[in-house]
């Protein structure tokens, strides 16, 4: 027997309340008891996003969000700003030159974070920029961005800002009607401690004002018909009803907690992380701007990173490698979601079996000792 410890950066980990709602009756969507359920799931993302705002729920992964971030707020040829710096960063162009959208992208260094200054230059040299699309956590390179810093300069223009916050809603703060942030798109398997499945956004006002203009085409991904439907308490097609009754728990044991709590939690699990690694004499990936969700690390000279997570796995711990360039050259290590103390602990340790047995020269017991400390301290 072996017990598996899930540290990826998605899917994450659920908590015992989420997996026992999801083995309920399913019920109807269209009855009195469904609406009831999304009423007080609304609400509760709402405290979650930060926003007064509706935040809509799709059936999808957080791509179909993105997805439908740009279909409805564009037309054909629009002129868009895209902050590429990784593989999320890059699916923004994606999916917006699918669309016939012409995207200007600023090419941002794996692991660093984009300049807001640059972002200003851009906007300043072609206002006809409609929106700039960035990624607050670069879940592949475990890099932050500044959004704050960026939807002050795109709030005294008519560009709208837009948000993949897959794995940071619900980590970092990211108060989208204070910042002046347009729009937030997250999803169920991150901070949400839910199986895949739920895409989540939210539109300030002037976004919702953009829609009406738009005339790319949309139909299962159309966020006014949605709108329409969900502040009824229904949607305008068959929801992910397992999941929506899950999601309740989910966003009870965050309110329970208190969102302050939940990012000071997050903030002192990375901290323990990063400090268990850097005790072991591994370097991160971002280090200049940690991501709180996932922690990327550089592999040790002439060691394969992917022998890392291989060895790990073998031990009952789960965490993800590099993408794309960065396969063999860093692993990750998430503290995301429904994660705590001893999830970290036993992170390190099998990280420090790992690389015993990969022959790399370190102290035994040093990087769990750092990160004790660490969560000792508080």
């Amino acid at each position: 027997m072996q017990k598996r410890y899930l540290l990826t950066p998605g899917p994450t980990p659920l908590p015992p309340e989420v997996v026992r709602s999801q083995a309920q009756p399913i019920i109807h969507h269209r009855t009195e008891e469904f609406e009831q359920i999304f009423a007080v799931v609304r609400q509760d993302l709402k405290y979650v996003f930060q926003t007064n705002q509706d935040v809509l729920i799709l059936a999808s992964s957080g791509t179909g969000a993105m997805e439908a971030a740009v279909t409805n707020l564009h037309s054909a040829e629009d002129d868009v700003l895209v902050i590429s710096g990784g593989k999320f960063g890059q699916r923004w162009g994606q999916i917006a030159s699918c669309y016939g959208l012409k995207p200007t992208v600023i090419e941002v260094e794996w692991g660093q974070a984009v300049d807001p200054a640059k972002v200003a230059q851009a906007l300043a040299q072609n206002p006809q920029i409609k929106t700039v699309f960035c990624t607050y956590s670069e879940t592949s390179t475990g890099a932050l961005i500044d959004v704050k810093a960026l939807a002050a300069i795109t709030s005294k223009t008519d560009t709208l800002l837009v948000v993949d916050s897959i794995t940071a809603t619900g980590v970092v703060p990211l108060p989208m009607d204070e910042w002046g942030v347009d729009v937030v798109i997250s999803g169920s398997q991150k901070a949400f401690m839910l199986p895949p499945g739920l895409g989540f956004i939210t539109l300030s006002k002037r976004a919702w004002k953009r829609t009406e203009t738009a005339k790319l085409p949309s139909f299962y991904f159309n966020l006014t018909k949605e709108r329409k439907n969900q502040v009824t308490n229904q949607t305008a097609y068959t929801p992910a009803i397992t999941l929506i009754i899950a999601l309740k728990e989910a966003l009870e044991l965050i309110r329970k907690e208190g969102l302050d709590k939940v990012f000071t939690r997050h903030q002192r699990l990375a901290n323990a992380t990063i400090a268990g690694v850097k005790a072991l004499g591994l370097e991160l990936f971002a280090a200049a701007c940690p991501s709180l969700a996932v922690t990327a690390v550089k592999a040790p000279a002439n060691i394969d990173a992917g022998k890392i997570v291989k060895a790990m796995k073998k031990y009952g711990v789960t965490i993800a490698g590099g993408q794309d360039h960065l396969k063999g050259k860093i692993f990750r290590v998430s503290h995301l979601g429904y994660v705590d103390t001893f999830d970290v602990i036993i992170g390190i340790s099998a990280l420090e079996m790992a690389l015993k047995e990969a022959g790399y020269a370190f102290e035994m017991g040093s990087g769990v000792k750092a990160a004790q400390e660490v969560l000792l301290a508080g």
